[in-house]
Formats: C-alpha cells, sequence, structure tokens
C-alpha cells in the first residue's frame, strides 16, 4: 500500500510526543513492505524550537535510531495534491494547519481514490473545540481518536461509526529493557512542564514524595521557565534539559522507578488517555507508580503493570515500597512488559489500522450524520 502522512514534524521530539508513536507506526508499516512517505510543514514549531536550542546535532540521536526512516519538507503554499499522487491512504494529524487540511478533504470529495483519514492525539476537543471545530473535515473517510472519549467527542460532533479509537503504543523495537542490567537508582522523570496544565500535581505527586521517600530525582523536558526551575531546586530535583525521545530507554535503565503524572485534561475532561510516554516506560521494563487516572478502557493492570495512587501520601509510600523491595519493582517490571507485549506495541497499531482501513474500502459510504 501507497501511504502518505502529514505530520507536524517526524524529525523531531521536541515538545512533540506523536513523533514518537509515528516514528514506531512507520517503521513497523516498512517492515512489512509499505511505501510510506511522509511530509512535514517548512519551519515547524518543534523543529524550529530543537534547532534553536541544540543545532543541526539535536536531530542526531533521530537519525541513529530511525535510519529507515525521512520526512519532506513543504512550503506553506505547496500544491498539496501533487504530493499524495499515487496514494492508497493518507493520513492527515491535528496539528497541521487548516488549508492543507481542508484542501486534503475537497480532493476527496471530488473524487480522489485515496482513503482520508484524520488523526487526533490532542486535548483541543476538549479544551479549545471551536479551534478544533474549524478544520474541514467533511470530506474525510474518518477520524482516528487516540481515546475512546474523544471518539465519543467527535461522536457528539456528528462522525458516528467513523471514527475510530487508536491509542498510542510503544515501538518496542527500541523501547525494550537493557540487554545487561546495570546499576539502578533514584527516580527519573521525561515530560515537558507545559502551560501549567499539571504545575500542582508534579509537586503534589512527584516532587514532594520523592524528597519524602529519600529517592534523588533526574528530570528531562522542555519549557521550564525560571519559576519551575526554582521549584525542583527546592525539592532538591536535578534538571537535565531536552532529552531526545531515542534516548529514554537508556534513561528509564539508569533509575529504580518513574512516575506518570497525567495533564489536568486527561484527568477530567479526557479520562482514559494515558499518553504515549506510559507504554515507552512500562515496555522498557521499569516500575511505574501513577498520580490518579481512570483507565476507562482496561488498557492496563491496575496494581500489577503499574501502581495506581490516589495522594501525595500514597505516593509517597509506593516509591518506598519500590526503593526497598526488589520482589516487588521485579513483578511490576515483569507485568508491565508484559501487557505492553500483549496489546500496546505499534505492531498492534498497525494491524488495527490496517483493519481500519478494510472496513472502509468494504463500506465506502459514510455513516457520520
Amino acid at each position: 500500500m501507497n501511504i502518505v502522512y502529514f505530520t507536524h514534524s517526524l524529525a523531531s521530539c521536541w515538545n512533540h510526543g506523536n513523533a514518537h508513536f509515528l516514528r514506531g507506526v512507520i517503521s513497523e508499516l516498512i517492515d512489512r513492505g509499505h511505501d510510506v512517505r511522509v511530509y512535514a510543514p517548512e519551519n515547524g514549531w518543534s523543529l524550529v524550537n530543537l534547532l534553536a536550542d541544540h543545532g543541526a546535532e539535536g536531530l542526531d540521536p533521530y537519525r541513529a535510531a530511525y535510519p529507515e526512516l525521512n520526512s519532506v519538507s513543504y512550503p506553506e503554499d505547496a500544491d498539496v495534491e501533487a504530493l499524495v499522487d499515487g496514494a492508497d491512504l493518507v493520513i492527515v494529524h491535528e496539528w497541521n494547519a487548516h488549508r492543507v487540511v481542508a484542501d486534503l478533504g475537497a480532493l476527496r470529495a471530488r473524487g480522489a481514490r485515496w482513503t482520508l483519514l484524520f488523526h487526533d492525539t490532542h486535548h483541543r476537543a476538549v479544551s479549545a473545540p471551536a479551534e478544533m471545530r474549524a478544520y474541514d473535515l467533511s470530506g474525510y473517510d474518518g477520524v482516528l481518536a487516540f481515546g475512546e472519549t474523544l471518539s465519543e467527542v467527535y461522536r457528539s460532533w456528528g462522525w458516528g461509526g467513523r471514527v475510530w479509537t487508536w491509542h498510542e503504543a510503544a515501538d518496542t523495537r527500541r523501547f525494550r529493557p537493557p540487554a545487561l542490567e546495570g546499576i539502578r537508582e533514584g527516580l527519573v522523570w521525561i515530560g515537558n512542564w507545559g502551560d501549567g496544565e499539571r504545575t500542582e500535581e508534579l509537586e503534589r505527586f512527584l516532587f514532594a514524595p520523592a524528597r519524602e521517600a529519600g529517592l534523588p530525582l533526574d528530570v528531562y523536558g522542555v519549557r521550564y521557565p525560571d519559576e519551575a526551575r526554582a521549584t525542583l531546586a527546592r525539592y532538591g530535583a536535578h534538571y537535565y534539559g531536552w532529552a531526545p525521545n531515542a534516548a529514554a530507554p537508556a534513561l528509564f535503565a539508569s533509575a529504580l522507578a518513574t512516575v506518570h503524572v497525567p495533564r489536568r485534561y486527561y484527568t477530567t475532561l479526557l479520562p482514559g488517555i494515558p499518553t504515549i510516554r506510559v507504554f515507552e516506560a512500562l515496555a522498557c521494563g521499569i516500575p511505574l507508580v501513577s498520580a490518579p487516572w481512570s483507565d476507562t478502557e482496561g488498557l492496563f493492570r491496575i496494581g500489577e503493570d503499574l501502581l495506581m495512587v490516589r495522594s501525595g501520601d500514597e505516593m509517597a509510600d509506593a516509591l518506598r515500597l519500590v526503593r526497598d523491595d526488589a520482589d516487588a519493582r521485579a513483578a511490576l517490571a515483569k507485568s508491565g512488559r508484559e501487557t505492553i507485549l500483549a496489546r500496546h506495541t505499534c505492531a498492534h497499531r498497525v494491524d488495527e489500522l490496517l483493519a481500519i482501513v478494510a472496513r472502509i474500502a468494504a463500506h465506502p459510504a459514510k455513516d457520520a450524520a
């Protein structure tokens, strides 16, 4: 199959989590013999910031880890019809210009023979619904949403049976336990400070409990303002700045455990969506303790694959457990990785994608209301 994917960026994972999943999915598609072309806008926000912070060398970890991948940048006024020539399937990520999204939909509505899907991996459908409703999706065959609660939003907008839940997943070619175990110490947390979506939660479920449990905490991520760095310093955490996603398995391999602190929208308006870092951490065989979120779809075995706490005090207790109990750490690591390998790899998601495309081909008439 000839597949075209319009992304915000494939090369840059600077504050761009979709790049993690996309790299794994495309690697899997290529391995199965599909031809995949990836397009990204020139001067995309994520890539511009990566280059500004780290120069061209900031792309080296991606290139080394994914030699089979490449993408083509296109100008703002590009002729998208030429870009999708010969395609069988076109997927457009939500972090793309409205004009690109609309032009591709118009081509499909005029009879283009490829299947056209919109891929949403963000909370803007509930945090900024007017912004998302401004996308013209009238010509699209369907929507891929990264959680069932997000799918329900699209159903409420009239998509009916033409929205499919397509969770993120781990690229187990790269995200796996170390071949040889070394010394593990303290906690590691990889995540961006963001826009105040979990500031209080980070203090309550990560910084304070780590200090109370006496565990050194290493923090990696971007967009940490001065006040954020001051908070980290106050709690004795060590901040190391951006880490390329390709480096995450080695960082996980150096720590006793990691912590998941979901953004507020994923605990309130879009429950049930863990985001990709949970999948990646469990794939690497590191014990994970999570702040509260509702696993409404039963993605994991709570208490076996990962520990879930309800308060900062419970988090501190859980961190003491993983600090002191080697058997508990081993059981969590084993169980979490088992669930990833059984249900949540990029290979599973490719199977799901191909099944969705086959279903659309079998029932081509749009049944969105």
